[in-house]
């Protein structure tokens, strides 16, 4: 049916008393644990190689987060925090994202789920930020793209921040399609809609945000009448999500009203478009930190992307229509 990635050292990241704890994965595990993994193939998540880091990320950069960390870790900025194993964690957390873009890529499996930590989507080229230290989402992709037979990727990323290093690293790139759907304002303050990219890459950057308050209407009419007509249209090889469950109504740090069946009707949707399109998907966790409400939600996703037989229902069309109109010439959506 799939894979699930994951790796100890993911409980060795230590953050202290921070809402990016080891007791996320815990939780998620705990979760998944009593429904025999939902079928899943529980697999160790390998570590990152240089080249597949540095695809992404400034060699720089990687060398501070190791001798941050061979220093016995710090803080970076006031929100993200590395100790003595980070290094390693996030090793593991990039090399099996990207492990689980090469197996998907190769046809051995269709769908997988990166149950790892640190999480990635606000890492930039050259800056580690909001809890990321590397971008998993990012590295697995251009893994995709320069190893694994990829001529295009769409990332989709619905976690509540907006994922500004995912859009920081492929901006300029027409092979990535970058497509977010997140809470203005809000942390990092990015994601404005007239962010669409630049260059060779303008108009592959989707920006979909939505205000505090937002629900399950607003988001999953924004992927049934944007996101899966645009995978229509761009025809990715593969379908990477930075799957945050942060804009769930618990959570502490944002102001979306989502539960668990919006979530498993998201994944519903991106399912049923990945399959038409015959590709895999990979999900990587990011934000989410209600600890139950994220269990909760991981498990519904998991079990939406990997059972067939269950359907999302209709979402009101109006709630994506802004977004949509102005999309819709640039990419012909139908």
């Amino acid at each position: 049916m799939g894979l699930y990635l994951r790796h100890p050292l993911s409980f060795e990241h230590d953050t202290g008393a921070h809402p990016e704890n080891a007791d996320r994965v815990r939780a998620i595990e705990a979760r998944l644990e009593r429904d025999d993994w939902q079928g899943l193939t529980v697999t160790e998540a390998p570590a990152a190689s240089p080249e597949m880091l540095e695809r992404v990320h400034r060699r720089e950069h990687i060398e501070a987060i190791e001798a941050l960390s061979a220093r016995g870790g710090g803080m970076i900025d006031v929100d993200t925090v590395a100790s003595a194993r980070s290094y390693e964690a996030a090793l593991r957390s990039a090399g099996g994202a990207a492990a689980a873009a090469e197996r998907l890529m190769a046809g051995a499996e269709r769908f997988a789920f990166c149950g790892l930590r640190p999480p990635g989507h606000h890492a930039e080229r050259a800056r580690a930020m909001g809890f990321c230290l590397f971008n998993n989402v990012a590295v697995a992709a251009a893994h995709a793209l320069a190893a694994a037979g990829a001529d295009r990727v769409m990332v989709v990323d619905w976690d509540v921040h907006h994922g500004n290093g995912t859009q920081d690293v492929f901006y300029e790139s027409p092979e990535v399609l970058f497509a977010s759907i997140h809470q203005s304002p809000l942390y990092p303050g990015s994601g404005d809609p007239g962010e669409a990219g630049a260059g060779a890459g303008a108009g592959y950057t989707v920006n979909l945000p939505v205000p505090p308050g937002a629900g399950p209407d607003d988001f999953l009419a924004l992927v049934q009448n944007v996101i899966v007509p645009l995978a229509r249209r761009f025809e990715p090889d593969l379908l990477a999500v930075s799957a945050g469950f942060d804009a769930h109504r618990d959570d502490p740090l944002a102001e979306c009203t989502l539960d668990e069946t919006a979530y498993a009707e998201m994944a519903a949707c991106l399912r049923d478009v990945a399959a038409e399109l015959e590709i895999g998907v990979l999900a990587c966790l990011e934000g989410g930190y209600a600890l139950t409400a994220l269990a909760e939600s991981v498990s519904a996703t998991i079990r939406a992307f990997t059972d067939p037989t269950l359907r999302a229902r209709e979402a009101p069309p109006d709630a994506a229509a802004a977004h949509r109109a102005r999309l819709a010439e640039r990419w012909a959506l139908d």
